[in-house]
């Protein structure tokens, strides 16, 4: 999108409302003003290349991630003499296997052309198949995919004249179609409306004050999936640049930078959700990343360092409803070099954390840490990946760097190196950029991304899975069947333990899972006999309420699955088993006449740790009741 060598200004005075960090005694270093006009221009003509070069595909593997590239030919090869970049991922919400990724598309290095490239896989990323573009021979630009609850894709493009359309694909991106004109201008983004709200379904896009057909006008609407959409407002302060998200009633959030100021902002509108009415914008928040929005840099010549990426926190945690903004800025006073940064608001918007920066390798001016972007997942972890040249001597070669949050960016886990280094430089499609942004779908165990790389010495694009450590991170230390504050130990491997007392009425019973971390989500839970009233956590525990459990002389299994713990470690699943017997006092797996004993001397005695076996009922005494229950069950056993 961008062409001109031009740098963003430095931010404006300090802000009330937010954290800034102090500059440094006699700081006079200035970032360049960003270009405010049009960027995104037709260069060339379309160029017919017949595109007969194929070499293998690339799969590039690091450590335990696999990027596979994802624009490849018919036959799933690499096309040689072509570029891909600015890519953009949608995940069917109802089968993560199903994914689509968009990006500008150049038939040939030595053409500015570029049309609307897209790829589809149906089995999570392992190979992938590209049809071809929207149109052929169309100048297209700035894609960006979104997808619905319901699985359906969405691919907003921009055309030469600054406007674009919505295309939707219903097959899982393997095809689409163009739905209607959709306002726009240069750089459109846009989001949708997934949650319960009056705006379930609304599209909302927003672009920049450069390239807009509408008098600076940036915003638009749609309320019937993208076929019509609203005459565009403006919004205060003209965020450019930026992303979009809504919380979980529905309020809508718009993320960028002002072009004449470099101040970012993050703008809210709370009734965009309303159908009858023209959307306004009631809040305005700076924002201080601790460094300025920068394009034409060194690590990307024609393009930005990074674009200003919002999100919200939808889950049901106590993160819920957290905005978070994160950008690749030139810090405070630095001429060279950026960092990812990231801050949060927990009241809506009103106000915003100081800046913590995401990258952990020590401060170095020479480093880039470029196109940082960031994903939130239903279950409130935070993803964040960035291209990073930390561990290259020329302070140039870059890797795909992750990280992710599970205390709503309060903290970050170390740093991990995705991929294998690249050099950003080859293959520019007359454009001397690797594009300008990459985009990442985060679900409850990681992280779908789309990125472009030079591993085989073009511009092409890849797509690989990063996820939080897993496995033995995270186990199930212990369980037990608890009724009246008393707990049976219900082993993890060998015999079953064996719970004696009575369900009552409602044949109710509990039983806990303590594992070495605290619990943020569980996916299901399952018995093999009875149903499963509730799942509650409480720190390192998971309390399994049962009822309705009529077998006796039975192994009861209960299960969790899709166990995750606060820093995303993920356990598949973790089952107990504890063998349901009535009246085994003594546990050995038959009620007898020492069972019947056992109650009969402790008669009357209040229940502690050294009898709570004997109180059946768990009434907090040893009583006649319990003795009665015991001979009614003489002569049972465990198979």
């Amino acid at each position: 999108m961008i062409s001109r060598r031009v740098r963003l200004s430095h931010a404006v005075a300090a802000l009330a409302l937010v954290a800034i960090l102090p500059l440094a005694s006699g700081q006079t270093t200035k970032h360049k003003p960003l270009p405010t006009g049009e960027l995104e221009k037709y260069g060339d003509s379309p160029v017919y290349v017949w595109r007969t070069g194929l070499s293998p595909r690339m799969v590039s593997q690091y450590d335990a991630f696999t990027s596979v590239q994802v624009n490849v030919s018919a036959t799933g090869q690499n096309i040689t003499g072509d570029a891909a970049n600015e890519p953009s991922i949608s995940v069917d919400p109802t089968n993560g296997n199903r994914m689509s990724i968009g990006w500008r598309q150049f038939n040939s290095v030595a053409s500015n052309f570029r049309q609307a490239g897209w790829g589809y896989t149906s089995n999570g990323g392992a190979t992938w198949t590209f049809p071809g573009v929207l149109e052929n021979n169309v100048f297209r630009s700035d894609p960006v995919l979104k997808s619905d609850s319901s699985g359906g894709f969405f691919y907003l493009s921009l055309l030469e004249t600054f406007f674009d359309d919505m295309w939707r694909s219903l097959d899982g991106g393997a095809s689409y179609t163009r739905l209607a004109s959709a306002t726009g201008g240069d750089k459109q983004w846009f989001t949708i409306d997934n949650t319960s709200s009056s705006g379930h379904g609304f599209q909302y896009q927003s672009w920049s004050t450069g390239g807009n057909n509408y008098g600076g006008r940036q915003f638009s609407r749609s309320t019937d999936g993208g076929f019509t959409w609203i005459n565009p407002v403006n919004i205060p302060n003209s965020p450019s640049w930026g992303t979009q998200d809504v919380n979980t009633s529905g309020d809508l959030f718009i993320g960028g930078v002002n072009l004449n100021t470099g101040q970012i902002w993050c703008e809210r509108s709370t009734n965009a959700k309303n159908s009858g009415v023209t959307p306004s914008f009631d809040q305005s928040t700076p924002i201080n990343l601790g460094g300025d929005i920068a394009i034409s840099e060194r690590i990307n010549p024609d393009g930005l360092v990074g674009q200003v990426f919002l999100a919200v926190d939808r889950s049901t945690t106590t993160t819920k409803d957290n905005v978070y903004m994160l950008a690749s800025v030139l810090p405070t006073g630095s001429r060279d070099g950026s960092d990812v940064m990231f801050v949060r608001s927990s009241d809506g918007g009103h106000t915003f954390s100081a800046p913590v920066r995401v990258n952990d390798d020590p401060v170095n001016s020479s480093k880039w840490h470029w196109f940082g972007t960031l994903s939130v997942a239903p279950n409130g972890r935070i993803d964040s990946v960035w291209l990073d040249s930390r561990n290259a001597a020329n302070n140039t070669d870059s890797q795909l760097f992750y990280s992710y949050s599970t205390d709503g960016g309060v903290t970050w886990a170390p740093n991990v190196a995705v991929s294998n280094s690249f050099n950003p430089f080859l293959g520019y499609p007359n454009q001397s950029k690797l594009g300008d942004y990459i985009t990442i779908v985060s679900d409850n165990t990681g992280g779908n991304v789309a990125y472009a790389a030079t591993f085989n010495g073009e511009e092409d694009v890849y797509y690989v899975r990063v996820a939080p450590a897993s496995g033995s991170g995270l186990v199930l230390t212990s369980a037990a069947s608890v009724k009246g504050g008393f707990g049976i130990d219900l082993p993890l491997t060998g015999a079953p333990g064996i719970e004696d007392r009575s369900g009552g009425a409602k044949g109710a019973y509990e039983i806990d899972f303590t594992f070495n971390n605290t619990i943020s989500s569980v996916g299901t839970t399952t018995t093999t006999c009875g149903n499963v009233s509730k799942a509650t956590i409480t720190g390192n525990q998971v309390a399994v309420t049962l009822i309705g459990v009529d077998c006796n002389a039975e192994d009861v299994t209960v299960t969790l699955t899709d166990v995750m713990d606060s820093q995303s470690n993920n356990l598949s699943s973790a089952s107990v088993t504890m063998g349901l017997l009535l009246g085994d006092v003594d546990a050995n797996g038959t009620v007898n006449t020492s069972d019947f004993n056992l109650v009969k001397a402790d008669q009357g005695a209040a229940t502690d740790d050294t009898n709570f076996r004997e109180d059946l009922n768990a009434n907090g005494a040893i009583d006649r009741n319990d003795a009665k229950l015991v001979r009614r069950a003489n002569g049972t056993s465990l198979p």
